[in-house]
């Protein structure tokens, strides 16, 4: 079981973190791509032509001025170094509001000369200077200080998100597989416990038999061990036959024996069925049936069902009580079966339902129960969508089965 967490684990651990490295990576290369593009823009955009005619002598001094003001690259800093036909350089046009070291410049385009013509970016996180070299015309420089610290920040932020975020994912995960594997770890208990059960049930039978079939081997004469063989042997039968049965129950899915009848005059046949054996056990019956009630069921299903509930509410009576089975329809449709006696053990209501559940023990084991037949009820209602509930006061015990409305 532990394997099975831990597979559930890492599979919502892997997927969830690839989504977040997804989103975090798409982040930053959008960021990083909004930071390249301004920088091609600007070295693209250098609007040479304006320059070269402002180092002309200009008609109107004022004028040119003006014009040389509007000039300006906002996203970045950016220089335009003018060469002229031997690459020395002219003039330098500062295209921000920053103040420019004209001796650097000048020796940073001294430097771009000679690593040869072309346009260079280079890694936007390191590179502090992006270049145009056009020789014998211009040099265009892109200054990437307040880049690198943007892309810097914004991966530093991003990162920190990411571990968080990392940390939160692992959590969930944790909790998402405890969530998922809880139901499959309790199913596989139960199977255990089921088996388990099964088989004491069954080892208990077979061992009577071949003991008795050995002290019959020793003294052929003495029928009565052919008596516990028989004995032993029928209630063997019986419990593979309640097993059969409660297997059928889980898997009643197949919706074409389904049919709408007619559930109160089913109600009414059942306990008429059961009148002699309440009367050989001291109680009456008492019902408040109404007529008319249809349900889209499986008839067979819900007769057997019927039939544990009855069977189990004369079991647990006392003598000279009565037996009340109340059916009637609002919006959904209750049945309920009440009886005086023997009441269900407080916080056990719900373990009444399990497969193999006994309050008594010897009791059961004396009368062939095995504790199957509300499990084999439980279904039976499941599959007609419905549920069933079990409670005692005061001294009654009700069973309640809701059949929900379409």
């Amino acid at each position: 079981m532990n394997k099975l967490k831990n597979k559930v684990f890492c599979v919502i651990f892997m997927i969830m973190t690839l989504v977040s490295t997804g989103t975090f990576a798409a982040y930053n290369i959008q960021t990083y791509n909004q930071q390249q593009n301004g920088v091609i823009r600007s070295l693209n955009e250098t609007m040479f032509e304006k320059f070269k005619d402002m180092l002309e002598p200009p008609n109107d001094a004022k004028k040119d001025e003006q014009e040389f003001g509007n000039v300006r690259f906002m996203d970045h800093t950016v220089y335009t170094v003018t060469l002229d036909s031997s690459d020395s350089p002219i003039a330098i046009f500062n295209h921000s509001d920053s103040e420019a070291d004209t001796e650097e410049i000048t020796a940073l385009a001294e430097k771009i000369m000679e690593h040869g013509e072309g346009k260079v970016i280079g890694n936007l996180y390191f590179t502090r200077y992006s270049y145009n070299y056009v020789s014998g015309d211009y040099i265009t420089i892109v200054d990437n200080e307040q880049t690198n610290k943007l892309l810097i920040k914004t991966f530093a932020m991003t990162l920190t998100l990411f571990v968080l975020l990392e940390a939160l994912i692992f959590f969930i995960s944790r909790r998402i597989a405890l969530w998922i594997s809880t139901p499959v770890e309790e199913s596989f208990d139960k199977q255990k416990q089921f088996i388990a059960d099964a088989s004491h049930e069954l080892k208990t039978p077979l061992s009577v038999i071949i003991a008795s079939a050995d002290a019959l081997e020793s003294n052929p004469a003495e029928t009565k061990w052919l008596d516990n063989i028989k004995s032993e042997s029928d209630r063997m039968n019986k419990l593979i036959a309640d097993l059969l049965e409660l297997a059928k129950s889980e898997e009643v899915n197949d919706k074409s024996e389904f049919s709408t009848g007619n559930l109160s005059k089913l109600v009414e046949k059942s306990t008429l069925t059961f009148e002699s054996v309440m009367f050989e056990k001291g109680v009456t019956l008492s019902d408040d049936i109404q007529d008319g009630i249809e349900l889209d069921m499986n008839e067979f299903k819900i007769s057997q069902l019927l039939s544990i509930l009855l069977d189990n509410a004369i079991k647990h009576s006392e003598a000279g009580s009565a037996i009340n089975v109340e059916l009637k329809q609002d919006r959904d449709i209750i049945l309920t079966v009440t009886n005086k006696g023997e009441g269900i053990p407080k916080g056990e209501e719900e373990k009444i339902f399990e497969r193999f559940y006994r309050a008594d023990e010897s009791r059961n084991r004396n009368e062939n129960r095995y504790g199957l037949g509300l499990a084999i009820a439980k279904n039976i209602v499941t599959a007609h969508n419905g549920t069933i509930s079990a409670k005692s006061e005061n001294g009654y015990t009700t069973f309640k089965v809701i059949f929900k409305a379409k």
